[in-house]
C-alpha cells in the first residue's frame, strides 16, 4: 500500500475545510475537559466562550422567521449542552481540589459571579440561585419539552395530507415537478426537524437536572473536603464553597437559561415570513388595548394608598404610545383612501403609495382534504391508540381492503378535530366537501337491526350512519344479549369505518386521478413494457385512460385486471377515442370479474329482462337520439319504467338473489346511469358481458303497464 504524502493531506483538508474540522475539534475539547484538569485562566476563557455561544444561539432563534431556517439547532443544542456539562465537570474538579485556597481558586469568572449573587448574604444568595434553577427547570424547560412533543406528533400526523396536497397541486398544474420536489423535501425536513427537537428538548431537561445535582455535590462535597481534609472551620468552609458553588452554577445556568429560551422560541414559532420581533411589533401595536390598559392603570393609581406617581406616570406613557401608533397609522394611510381588507391595490389608492409589507400568496390557500374525517372534541379519545382508541387502525383496514378490491391505492385519510362540530359528531369529507355525517356515543356500542330481530333493547334509538338501518346505542354489557336477539353489534370505531367504507366505495371514481392512473401504468409497464408503450401516449392520452377507469369504478367494476383493460384499449383505440364507447368495449372483457360479486356462492345467475316490446321501444328511442348524444324518453313512460324495475328488483331480492337486469348492449350504458341513483341495488348488464359458459335463469320480466 502506497504511503500517504503531504499533498494527500492537503487535498483532504481542502475537501473538509476549516469549518469541517471545527466540530471534531470541539468534541475532542469537550472530552478533554472531562478528563484533563484545567487551570483557572483557561476555565475563565471557556466559561466566557460558553456565554457567547449561548447569546449567539438565542439571537439567531429570535431572528428566524421559520424553524427550518435554523435546522441545525438540535445538533448545536446537543454540543452546547455537552460543552457546558464538560465545563461543570472541570470546574467541580477545581473547586473540590483547590477550593480551600480561597474564593479565586476556580478563576475570576466564578468568583465574580458568586460574589455578585451572594451580595454579602450567603443564605439569600443560595435561595436566589435555587429559584433561578427552578425557573429554568420547571417553567421554561418543561414547557418547551411539552410543546416539542406535541408539535412533533402533529407534524408527523400531517405529513400524508401535506404530501397529497403537493401531489394535487402538481396534478392541477399549479406547480412544476421541480417545485413539487422541493416542497416534498421541505415537508420531510420539517418532520425530521420537529422529531429531532422532541429529542433535543430532553437534552435541555436533563441538563437542568444535572445542574441541580452538581450544586448539591459541590456544596456537600466541598464542606466535607474542607472540614475533614483541610481542617477548615465549618463557617469558613461554608463561606468558601458556597461562593464557589453558586458562582460555578450561575456561570453555567445563565447559558443554560439562554438555550432553554432558544428552544422554547424555536418550537413555539409560527411559520411566517416575519421574524419574532417583527411579529411582536406588528401584533402588539394595538391602540385600543393600550388605551384600555392605561385607563385601568390610572384607575388603580388614584386608589388611596397606592403609589400615585408610579401608576399614573406609566398610565400616561401607555396612552401616549397608543396615540403615537394612531398617528403613525394615519400618516401611512392617505386621507380619503378606503381599501377593502385583504385587497391591496384596490381602486382609490393614492398613486405611489407603498404596497403592504405582507401580501397574500398561494401558500395562504390551503388545499382541500381529498379524504378526511372531522371529529368533535368528544371523539378525540377514539383516535389516540395509547388510550385504547381504535379509529386509526380501523381506517387503515378500510384503506387496505378497498385498495385490494378496487385495484388502486386509496389515498391516506386525514383525521382532525374540529371545534365547529358538536362533541359527539363526525363528518366524512371528500375533496373538501362533507359527504357523510354521523353521531357517536363514546363508551357505548351500536346494535344494528339487520331486518329481523326477536326483541327490543334498552338504549338510545338512532340510525346506522352508513346504510340508514334502525339501530340502538347500548351499554357494552348488553352486547351478548343483543346478539342473541339477532342484532349486529359494532363498536363506535367500526361504525365510523363502515360509513367511510361505504362512501369511498360509492365514490371510488373521485379517488382516482391522473397520478393514480400513471402509477397503475408504471406498475404494469414493469412487467409488460411493450403493452403500455404501444398505448400511451401514441394511441390514447393519460386523461382519456383516467376517464375510462373512472367510468368503470362508477359502475362498481374493479380495475385490478389492468393488463386486460390496456389490451382492450390498445385494440379499440384504432376505432374510437370516446371514453364512454371505450368503456363499453372494456366491460365485456371484464365480464367474469363483474359477475364474481353477483354470483357469490352459487353458479347460476338469476336475472331480469325487459319485455321484448319495451326493449324494442327503448332501442328505437336510442337510435333516434344517437345524433343528439342523449336518450330523451317520455317522462311518464320513464316513471312507469323505473317503478316497474324497482318492484321487480325488490321481488328478486326477497327470493335471496342479487337484482340483475340484462339488456341489449346499446341500452346498457343509458339504463345503468338512469337507475344508479334511483335503484341503488340494481346491476345493469348487457348480453355481451355474460360469458358464454355462464348458466343463466330468467326469473322476472320488466313490463310497463299501459297508461290508464
Amino acid at each position: 500500500m502506497a504511503a500517504l504524502t503531504l499533498s494527500d493531506f492537503r487535498q483532504v483538508f481542502a475537501r473538509v475545510g476549516p469549518t469541517g474540522l471545527g466540530l471534531p475539534a470541539l468534541v475532542l475539547m469537550i472530552v478533554a475537559m472531562l478528563i484533563v484538569p484545567l487551570p483557572p485562566l483557561l476555565l475563565d476563557l471557556l466559561f466566557t466562550f460558553n456565554i457567547i455561544v449561548s447569546l449567539v444561539i438565542i439571537m439567531v432563534a429570535i431572528g428566524t422567521s421559520k424553524p427550518l431556517e435554523f435546522s441545525s439547532f438540535p445538533g448545536i443544542l446537543l454540543l452546547a449542552t455537552m460543552l457546558r456539562l464538560g465545563l461543570n465537570v472541570a470546574s467541580t474538579r477545581v473547586v473540590l481540589v483547590d477550593g480551600h485556597n480561597g474564593h479565586d481558586a476556580a478563576g475570576k469568572v466564578i468568583q465574580s459571579f458568586g460574589e455578585f449573587v451572594i451580595g454579602g448574604n450567603y443564605v439569600v444568595g443560595f435561595i436566589i440561585f435555587v429559584i433561578l434553577m427552578i425557573i429554568n427547570f420547571v417553567v421554561v424547560t418543561k414547557g418547551a419539552g411539552r410543546v416539542s412533543e406535541v408539535i412533533a406528533r402533529f407534524t408527523l400526523d400531517a405529513m400524508p395530507g401535506k404530501q397529497m396536497a403537493i401531489d394535487a397541486d402538481l396534478s392541477a398544474g399549479l406547480i412544476d415537478q421541480a417545485t413539487a420536489k422541493k416542497r416534498r423535501e421541505e415537508v420531510s425536513q420539517e418532520a425530521d426537524f420537529f422529531g429531532s427537537m422532541d429529542g433535543a428538548s430532553k437534552f435541555v431537561r436533563g441538563d437542568a437536572i444535572a445542574g441541580l445535582l452538581i450544586l448539591i455535590i459541590n456544596i456537600v462535597g466541598g464542606l466535607a473536603i474542607g472540614v475533614a481534609q483541610h481542617d477548615l472551620p465549618f463557617a469558613e468552609a461554608a463561606k468558601i464553597y458556597t461562593l464557589l458553588t453558586i458562582g460555578d452554577g450561575l456561570v453555567a445556568q445563565i447559558p443554560a437559561l439562554f438555550l432553554s429560551l432558544a428552544t422554547a422560541i424555536i418550537v413555539t414559532r409560527v411559520t411566517t415570513t416575519e421574524t419574532m420581533a417583527d411579529q411582536a411589533r406588528t401584533q402588539l401595536a394595538n391602540p385600543g388595548a393600550l388605551f384600555i390598559s392605561g385607563g385601568i392603570l390610572a384607575l388603580i393609581g388614584i386608589v388611596p394608598g397606592m403609589p400615585h406617581f408610579v401608576f399614573l406616570s406609566l398610565a400616561g406613557v401607555t396612552a401616549g404610545i397608543g396615540y403615537m401608533i394612531i398617528r403613525r397609522q394615519s400618516a401611512e394611510t392617505p386621507a380619503g383612501t378606503k381599501q377593502a381588507a385583504g385587497t391591496p391595490g384596490a381602486a382609490g389608492e393614492a398613486p405611489g403609495s407603498a404596497a403592504p409589507s405582507t401580501d397574500l400568496g398561494w401558500d395562504d390557500v390551503e388545499p382541500v382534504d381529498l379524504i378526511g374525517i372531522e371529529i368533535g372534541y368528544g371523539l378525540i379519545p377514539m383516535v389516540n391508540a395509547e388510550s385504547g382508541g381504535q379509529l386509526m387502525s380501523r381506517v387503515k383496514g378500510v384503506r387496505k381492503k378497498l385498495s385490494a378490491e378496487l385495484g388502486f391505492l386509496v389515498q391516506a385519510v386525514r383525521i382532525r378535530d374540529s371545534l365547529g362540530l358538536n362533541p359527539d359528531t363526525y363528518h366524512i369529507v371528500l375533496n373538501g366537501v362533507v359527504r357523510g355525517r354521523g353521531e357517536i356515543k363514546v363508551g357505548r356500542e351500536l346494535a344494528i337491526n339487520p331486518g329481523q330481530v326477536h326483541g327490543r333493547l334498552e338504549g338510545t334509538p338512532t340510525r346506522e350512519p352508513a346504510f340508514g338501518l334502525e339501530a340502538v346505542w347500548i351499554d357494552p354489557s348488553q352486547r351478548d344479549y343483543a346478539r342473541t336477539l339477532g342484532y349486529t353489534v359494532v363498536d363506535p370505531s367500526t361504525a365510523i369505518a363502515t360509513h367511510l367504507n361505504a362512501l369511498l366505495r360509492q365514490n371510488a371514481s373521485e379517488l382516482l386521478s391522473h397520478d393514480e392512473t400513471q402509477q397503475l401504468l408504471d406498475k404494469l409497464a414493469a412487467r409488460y413494457p411493450k403493452l403500455v408503450e404501444d398505448l400511451v401516449p401514441g394511441k390514447l392520452s393519460l386523461g382519456v385512460i383516467t376517464r375510462i377507469l373512472q367510468n368503470l369504478l362508477n359502475e362498481a367494476v374493479p380495475i385490478r385486471d389492468m393488463r386486460t383493460i390496456v389490451e382492450t384499449l390498445a385494440e379499440g383505440a384504432t376505432r374510437t377515442q370516446d371514453p364512454d364507447q371505450l368503456t363499453g368495449l372494456v366491460r365485456p372483457k371484464l365480464g367474469r370479474m363483474i359477475l364474481q360479486g353477483l354470483l357469490e356462492t352459487e353458479d347460476l345467475l338469476h336475472v331480469m329482462t325487459l319485455d321484448p316490446s319495451l326493449e324494442q321501444l327503448l332501442q328505437n328511442v336510442a337510435q333516434q337520439s344517437a345524433q343528439g348524444g342523449n336518450m330523451m324518453l317520455d317522462p311518464d313512460l320513464a316513471e312507469r319504467l323505473f317503478a316497474a324495475m324497482r318492484e321487480n328488483a325488490r321481488q328478486v331480492e326477497q327470493q335471496g338473489h342479487a337484482a340483475v337486469l340484462v339488456v341489449s348492449p346499446p341500452l346498457r350504458s343509458w339504463l345503468a346511469r338512469a337507475v344508479r341513483h334511483r335503484i341503488a341495488d340494481l346491476t345493469v348488464l348487457s348480453y355481451s358481458e355474460i360469458p358464454e359458459d355462464q348458466a343463466v335463469r330468467v326469473i322476472a320480466t320488466v313490463e310497463v303497464q299501459a297508461k290508464k
